[in-house]
């Protein structure tokens, strides 16, 4: 996600000065594409860009990048501006975004619901959070990655949305490849099935994107089943905090969850069917 948003950002004419990457044959790679510099500390990214983009994995890695002692962004970090765009815990933002105000720096969440082709393309659909007038500051640069770009309020409050659609999408997920994987050991045509689903009340997003691929066992990964575990787990969290039960998003998770367990968790999402279909797993 992170390079292809840079290479949008340099299509449209911006200069990406610096990138990095713990993967640093990529990161130079990348660096030479775009004429860029493959910075080895973060604090010399920082130091080189105006507004620094992060994609990291998970929690633990965005405090490390931004609060591990020694080597980290926020060093030097005084009127520049960070766009947070991983998916997270509300909480890790809120704490990212007041340890940039300390620093003098300013920090946004800019959490995508989109694809990798997507951020190619510029047609992120990007949930903004925190301070409105620094979000309308790099808004222009934003629209530019963004073919819908949403405001949704405070620091945190993008991460709890972006919590929810993950969830929906990951039991739509899950359901879909459950009615699949029942409907291939009734021995009904799967094909017919699909087409069924599609003007039905089983219609969904999921059925585009992913039904082909559990039928022909195709799951190259473009959202890893390892990412839907920890997105469910932050939803299960969010829900625990308000004093709510979500029945499907933990037996969703508990899917997830199997398949990093059993060494599937770097397949696609859609690879949540090799659970379900008969023979399989």
């Amino acid at each position: 996600m992170g390079a292809n948003m840079a290479r949008r950002l340099k299509d449209v004419g911006h200069e990406v000065t610096a990138v990095n990457d713990v993967n640093t044959s990529a990161a130079e790679e990348l660096a030479k594409e775009l004429g860029a510099e493959a910075c080895t500390s973060l604090a010399d990214v920082t130091a080189k860009a105006e507004i620094i983009f992060t994609v990291v994995t998970n929690d633990d890695a965005m405090r490390a990048i931004f609060m591990a002692d020694g080597d980290n962004l926020l060093q030097g970090a005084s009127g520049k501006v960070f766009v947070n765009c991983a998916t997270l815990s509300p909480g890790i933002q809120q704490e990212v975004a007041a340890a940039a105000e300390a620093a003098g720096a300013e920090s946004l969440e800019g959490c995508m619901a989109s694809s990798i082709s997507h951020a190619r393309e510029g047609k992120l659909f990007l949930m903004i959070g925190g301070k409105e007038e620094v979000f309308n500051r790099v808004k222009p640069v934003l629209d530019e990655m963004s073919v819908n770009l949403t405001y949704v309020g405070p620091v945190g409050k993008a991460s709890e949305v972006k919590a929810l659609v993950n969830m929906v999408m990951n039991i739509n997920t899950a359901g879909l490849a459950e009615g699949l994987g029942l409907a291939d050991a009734l021995g009904l045509d799967l094909n017919m099935i699909c087409e069924v689903f599609a003007q039905t009340g089983a219609n969904s997003r999921v059925l585009e994107t992913d039904s082909e691929d559990m039928i022909a066992r195709d799951h190259e990964c473009w959202f890893s089943a390892e990412h839907a575990a920890k997105d469910s787990g932050i939803a299960g969290d969010l829900a625990s905090a308000a004093g709510i039960s979500l029945p499907l998003n933990d037996a969703t998770k508990a899917q997830y969850d199997k398949m990093v367990s059993i060494g599937k968790g770097e397949l696609d999402k859609s690879g949540v069917a090799e659970l379900t279909f008969k023979g399989r797993s």
